[in-house]
């Protein structure tokens, strides 16, 4: 069973406080807890965006399997979206593979926390990678793994590729063992807003649940909310909650809040005056080139130029004599 300072600590990452994590005082190193809460601060800063501060925290001559995952994760984050560093995102990629070895050898020491940790950080660099079959296996998909976080994580890659009944597939199997913890919760509100089951009522209801949790601040949980009550169609709502978790952000948006916030400008009203929503959405481009909802578009618009390319206009019809 976790201490309570852990398992807070795990609390406020499932629930995307990450910038009440990295102000977190790390324990006594040797606290038994402490590998385990450096690992969630490092995790949280690579939430945040801050790969050198992630990579900062893990010592250098560790030789515990967990840290080594989350300095190679952090690695890969600090080269993503940079060309010239197409080399040290391999690396990174093959320090993980790595890693990952070592775990399943039959001479490994690793606890099963590490195993199941380091399933998890290396699973999410593949996914980011593009490396969907070997991310679903690295994450034990399919295998009634007990460990949940790499359930969560399986559940999003699924839903990334737009298998949500693989998703709720792994979700239905982990309901057996995980009873009624807070992340199995997540991984449930997260398929109702991916598949709008009852009209997004799960994802609605937890969201608003641990939103008023006083001791929480997470913009991230004002985003879903705001996203749940656009699925929903409470538009007033949504824009409220969006500009919210903004303000709780600094002011600078992350890039689920802004794309969100793009949405929201070309609906209702202000549809057919769409230049806010263009504003935005250049911004996102600009800042998150990678971000699912760009691509998206980008895509569908070469498809749409390469099809014009080989559309021929016919000459006007006119009349006879």
């Amino acid at each position: 069973m976790d201490s309570p300072e852990l398992y807070n600590v795990k609390q406020q990452f499932t629930l995307g406080a990450y910038k009440s994590l990295v102000d977190l005082t790390l324990p006594d190193p040797a606290s038994t807890d402490y590998t385990a809460i450096l690992v969630y601060q490092a995790r949280a800063h690579l939430a945040l965006g801050n790969a050198s501060a992630a990579a900062a925290l893990v010592p250098s001559d560790t030789e515990n399997l967990a840290l080594k995952a989350v300095a190679a994760l952090a690695r890969y984050v600090g080269a993503e979206g940079d060309a010239a560093k197409e080399e040290e995102r391999d690396a990174a990629l093959e320090a993980l593979r790595d890693v990952v070895v070592e775990i399943e050898g039959e001479d490994a020491e690793a606890t099963e926390w590490e195993k199941g940790t380091v399933r998890v950080l290396a699973g999410t660099a593949f996914a980011r990678a593009g490396e969907i079959e070997e991310a679903l296996e690295t994450l034990s998909a399919g295998n009634d793994t007990h460990h949940l976080e790499a359930v969560a994580y399986t559940v999003q890659v699924y839903l990334s590729i737009n298998r949500p009944d693989l998703a709720r597939k792994e979700f239905e199997r982990a309901k057996r063992w995980a009873e009624d913890d807070l992340l199995l919760q997540h991984i449930e509100a997260t398929i109702g807003l991916a598949t709008g089951r009852d009209a997004y009522a799960d994802a609605h209801s937890f969201f608003t649940e641990q939103l008023a949790n006083p001791s929480l601040t997470s913009p991230r949980l004002l985003t879903a909310r705001g996203v749940a009550r656009l699925l929903r169609g409470e538009l007033g709502s949504a824009k409220s909650d969006l500009e919210e978790a903004q303000a709780q952000m600094g002011g600078t948006p992350d890039a689920e809040t802004l794309a969100a916030e793009t949405v929201a400008a070309g609906l209702g009203p202000n549809a057919a005056k769409p230049a806010e929503a263009e504003a935005l959405y250049s911004r996102l481009a600009a800042e998150h080139p990678a971000f699912p909802l760009v691509t998206d578009v980008q895509q569908k618009a070469a498809v749409f130029d390469e099809l014009a390319a080989k559309f021929t206009v016919p000459p006007v019809a006119t009349a006879s004599a």
